[in-house]
């Protein structure tokens, strides 16, 4: 409502006075009215006059709008529904070009590869010497921890590590002894386990040095004490000496066999109760193991306990059974038994370009000897220094794009046995580490004394 202003007129006023107000009355309201319209015109905020609305319009309550940048017009309520007399209606989203790549969406990761590294030593041989060194006189315990103090690390590095343990743990109530009939303490197993290794090679020719009562000294003390370990070549029940069962390790998703037999028990018969104990180098045995590894193992490794001692050559008779461990789908071999680095041999496929699976006659490393890998032996004379280097096999494989698992690496590392008198002064160095100032400490040279440290670099270069 526009209010008039009201005129007081006392006196008679002129005709054309009269006229004059009347006319700029008029004027007065037509400019009011005019700048009220205007006022109402201006958006809030908007800082210009807005395009001319109803009266319904400019009392309507206020939405929230989303820019277009959002995906949205501007024109649309952003609360995502509009209200009308019918009730609400959902907004529907305007056609907007997909993008290439969803926001916030990673991109696909590459698939990951399947891999495992393997590692095997050679004869954890305890002479007396070795054993002495173990043991505190004080309390009477004993621990070999000593023997792994430069090796550890390395060790335990690997995926699935392997050992020879040449000599039978049957426990002191056996009696503690070198050779030739040997027997270890139990706390041998403790630095084994200590050391990194996940699998323990049992079958060797001194298996049998403490009958069937150390065999099953042996499991058991494995079983209480480290029930993960797979222990592998001798059985105290004859469901687990069966042919039929295959001892299988998995890693990252790979299954490998690992098999392990001698060529057997110095001339020790099997126990009559305990036909089984030991896993011996029999050809159907070995067949019907090698035949189900394939089928039911992505990997095979052979462990064979054979060869001649401290030949640094190979025999024909490793020769035999190389052949009979490639022809059934053996994937790798790694030897013991010679307390002698043997050679190192890749036995190729016709495709000479790549390392495939071997299901028979395919490609496939064979370490024939990895030599002592702790020792101290009584020998003397020419060829005792040979007994002190010792090899580590070194095996990396991966799935392939078809599916299968085949070897990527493989290499050998050495490694130097140390020993001189004393409590704990045993132990094993790798070679790079191992000084020309060591070699002259190293007490073997007493029983040999050409032993240094170029003596293991010019065997080894002759070896491989």
């Amino acid at each position: 409502m526009i209010f008039l202003p009201t005129l007081s007129l006392k006196k008679q006023t002129p005709l054309y006075m009269k006229w004059g107000c009347y006319i700029v009355i008029i004027l007065c309201v037509l400019f009011m009215a005019g700048c009220g319209r205007n006022d109402a015109a201006f958006k809030k905020g908007s800082g210009a006059p807005a395009e001319t609305a109803s009266e319904d319009e400019y009392f309507q309550a206020p939405t929230e709008t989303v820019s277009e940048a959002a995906g949205v017009s501007a024109d649309e309520p952003g609360s995502g529904e509009t209200v009308s007399e019918e009730g609400p209606v959902q907004a529907t989203e305007p056609e907007k070009e997909e993008p290439s790549e969803t926001p916030g969406q990673e991109a696909e990761e590459e698939p990951v590869v399947q891999s495992v590294r393997i590692i095997m030593v050679g004869d954890i041989l305890l002479h007396t010497p070795v054993e002495k060194a173990a043991k505190n006189d004080e309390t009477g315990e004993y621990d070999f921890d000593f023997i792994f103090d430069h090796s550890r690390d390395i060790i335990s590095e690997a995926d699935i590590a392997i050992a020879n343990q040449e000599v039978i743990i049957g426990g002191e109530e056996l009696g503690v002894s070198g050779y030739p009939a040997f027997n270890a303490p139990y706390e041998v197993s403790d630095a084994l386990y200590n050391a990194g290794f996940d699998v323990i090679c049992h079958g060797t020719n001194h298996a049998l040095d403490r009958g069937s009562k150390g065999i099953v000294n042996c499991l058991d003390n494995w079983r209480k004490s480290y029930p993960d370990m797979l222990v592998l070549g001798i059985y105290d029940n004859e469901q687990d000496a069966s042919a039929e069962r295959v001892p299988i390790i998995e890693r990252n998703g790979i299954r490998v066999a690992v098999l392990n037999y001698t060529y057997g028990t110095n001339g020790i018969p099997a126990p009559a109760d305990m036909p089984y104990a030991v896993s011996l180098l029999d050809k159907e045995r070995v067949v019907a193991q090698l035949d189900i590894a394939e089928k039911e193992a992505d990997f095979t490794i052979v462990c064979p306990h054979w060869g001649t001692e401290y030949n640094l050559g190979i025999s024909n008779y490793q020769k035999k059974w190389t052949e009979i461990f490639r022809e059934h789908g053996a994937d790798a071999v790694i030897g013991t038994h010679p307390h002698v680095i043997e050679p190192v041999v890749f036995y190729e496929d016709e495709d000479a370009d790549n390392i495939t699976n071997n299901h028979g006659g395919g490609d496939m490393p064979v370490f024939y000897s990895l030599g002592n890998f702790v020792n101290w032996t009584s020998g003397t004379g020419k060829g005792v220094a040979n007994r002190m280097v010792g090899g580590m096999a070194d095996i990396s494989i991966s799935r392939k794009e078809n599916g299968e698992v085949s070897i990527d690496d493989h290499s050998v590392h050495s490694f130097v046995c140390h020993v001189r008198s004393g409590d704990r002064n045993v132990t094993v160095y790798p070679l790079e580490e191992y000084s020309e100032e060591l070699a002259s400490q190293n007490e073997i040279r007493k029983q040999d004394s050409s032993f240094s440290r170029e003596y293991c670099d010019e065997l080894i270069s002759r070896v491989y």
